[in-house]
C-alpha cells in the first residue's frame, strides 16, 4: 500500500464510518482536506458561513440520525463552529467538527488565523 497524507486518512475514516455528507466552508488550511474530499464520493455542501455549517451538521444529524460533519478553516473559522457546536451538544447530537490549524513552528507566534 502507498503513503497515504493525513487529509486523505480523514476522508478515509470518515468514509469507513459511513459518512455521506460533509458541510464547510473552506480555508486556506483545509485544503489539504479539500483536496481529497474532491476525490471522494462524499458529498460536500457549500454554505456561505461556518456557522452554517456546524448548523446544518447538527440539522443533518437531527433528521438522519447518522452524525453530521463540519469543517472549516483555522482562527476565526474555527471559532465561528462554536455556537453550532454548543447546540448540538446541549442535545446529545452526534456531530464531528474539523478544523485546520497553523503548522507546529508558527504555534505560539501569533500567525495568521491561529486559533
Amino acid at each position: 500500500m502507498g503513503k497515504i497524507t493525513g487529509s486523505q486518512m480523514i476522508i478515509k475514516c470518515l468514509k469507513e464510518e459511513g459518512v455521506e455528507v460533509i458541510f464547510g466552508y473552506p480555508g486556506g488550511k483545509v485544503i489539504p482536506l479539500y483536496d481529497a474530499l474532491f476525490d471522494s464520493d462524499i458529498r460536500h455542501i457549500l454554505v456561505r458561513h461556518e456557522q452554517g455549517a456546524a448548523h446544518a451538521a447538527d440539522g443533518y444529524a437531527r433528521v438522519t440520525g447518522k452524525t453530521g460533519v463540519c469543517i472549516a478553516t483555522s482562527g476565526p473559522g474555527a471559532t465561528n463552529l462554536i455556537t453550532g457546536i454548543a447546540n448540538a451538544y446541549m442535545d446529545s447530537i452526534p456531530m464531528v467538527a474539523i478544523t485546520g490549524q497553523v503548522g507546529t513552528a508558527q504555534i505560539g507566534t501569533d500567525a495568521f488565523q491561529e486559533a
